[in-house]
């Protein structure tokens, strides 16, 4: 996954020889596991006098465990450097991770107190203890080795995860991860007459464990664990009825073995969704059968209901149709079936009828016409009474409307 000083938080830091740590790319390699733990230090650009700064220093050590030490000797420090800290017992070395008055902050959130207790940083480190402390992490590996040989030969119901050595040898810590309690006081002596150093035992939780491993979630990204997390906070399954997850184990478990951390991520979103959905506990009533829930769509505000003898088919109803049909079957109605509901969705969401409808144009045309026929027939029927009537004596008859003429009748004339 990633080069050797990823583990010790050095990858991409510059050393006193001049030359790069790791795998020459600057912390910024593909797998995203260099600089672990990292925090991106945006009050850097200030020019803030040596004497002003805050004296207490954050620094880091191998899986990405930070520690608070105080600059007693007022040392220029910039991030990435290599100090060398005192500890209980002899020395250790880190690399510092943040200073000035974000790690002020820090100490507050994670409730650090800033008092004589913090163990103070002797000096930068030189190229001597830089070989010292590399000659300590490459025995980290074998160490482990061996140490889970003696486990088993002891039969002790526990799991090695990784082993770190102080960087002056003379302390060694294990850290392992078991269900139960376990007695490990003569494995202690058996590792301390082996490799010659005080041991710790450091009992840690199957998500610390996975943090310290490293591992590619379900997502195809690292761990949030082993890269940006460091408080895990306590999952249930509620988280995952609430967000209408399929309760499979297989599925919501990560690579320790519980829970994702990532359940609780978007819970709250969820919470403040589900507000307006409401509680269905029985099945729906009507008068086709009994509607069962089957899915909720939390965002749209849409449910789907079957019935018990239709279980392919699924009726979106809408949460104002869902708490009508509540109300109604708790006064003891029933509506007549969920399709009624939907077509009535439908009708109520097209445009009412405007100008620019096809069917209003066609009514209007087709009524315009209907009152044009009826009129011209109308007139045809007057048409028809004035002309047939019967004749009189002032009647317009073709005889009476005979123009006379000038002209005397041929044959004959006036006598005088």
């Amino acid at each position: 996954m990633s080069c050797k000083s990823c583990s010790t938080g050095g990858c991409g830091t510059r050393g006193l020889d001049g030359k790069t740590a790791g795998c020459q790319n600057n912390g910024a390699c593909g797998t995203g596991g260099c600089n672990k733990m990292n925090v991106f230090d945006w009050l850097s650009d200030m020019d803030v006098p040596l004497m002003k700064r805050f004296d207490v220093v954050e620094v880091k050590f191998k899986g990405g465990r930070k520690e608070y030490f105080r600059n007693i000797n007022l040392l220029d420090l910039h991030t990435g450097d290599y100090v060398v800290c005192e500890m209980a017992s002899g020395y250790h070395i880190g690399s510092v991770s943040l200073q000035g008055d974000l790690v002020r902050l820090q100490m507050v959130k994670k409730k650090v107190a800033n008092d004589e207790s913090l163990k103070s940083i002797y000096r930068i480190a030189t190229p001597r203890d830089l070989e010292k402390h590399e000659q300590s992490i490459a025995r980290d590996l074998t160490t482990m080795y061996r140490a889970r040989e003696l486990v088993k030969d002891l039969k002790l119901n526990m799991k090695l995860s990784d082993v770190e050595f102080q960087s002056d040898n003379t302390k060694a810590t294990f850290y392992y991860s078991a269900d139960e309690r376990v007695d490990f006081r003569e494995l202690i002596k058996v590792l301390a007459g082996e490799f010659k150093a005080r041991i710790e035992m450091r009992q840690i939780s199957l998500r610390q464990e996975a943090g310290r491993l490293g591992g590619i979630g379900a997502c195809g990204r690292e761990l949030c664990c082993s890269t940006w997390l460091t408080d895990f906070k306590n999952i249930t399954t509620s988280a995952a009825r609430y967000q209408n997850l399929s309760l499979n184990p297989t599925k919501l478990s990560g690579q320790c073995g519980r829970l994702k951390c990532c359940l609780n991520y978007e819970l709250e979103t969820y919470i403040d969704a589900l507000k307006d959905i409401p509680h269905v506990d029985a099945p729906l009533q009507t008068q086709k059968g009994k509607a069962h829930l089957q899915k909720t769509d939390i965002f749209k505000k849409i449910m789907w209901f079957g019935y018990e003898n239709d279980s392919t088919t699924w009726h979106p109803i809408s949460l104002e149709n869902v708490n009508r049909i509540l109300s109604l079957n708790a006064k003891g109605q029933k509506p007549v079936s969920l399709e009624v509901l939907e077509i009535e969705e439908l009708v109520s969401l097209l445009p009412p009828p405007g100008i620019n409808s096809d069917l209003a144009k066609m009514d209007k045309k087709f009524s315009s016409r209907d009152r044009d026929q009826q009129q011209s027939g109308n007139r045809n029927k007057n048409k028809k009474k004035k002309s047939g009537g019967g004749g009189n004596a002032g009647g317009n008859t073709p005889a009476n409307n005979a123009k006379p003429t000038n002209n005397p009748p041929k044959g004959g004339g006036e006598k005088k």
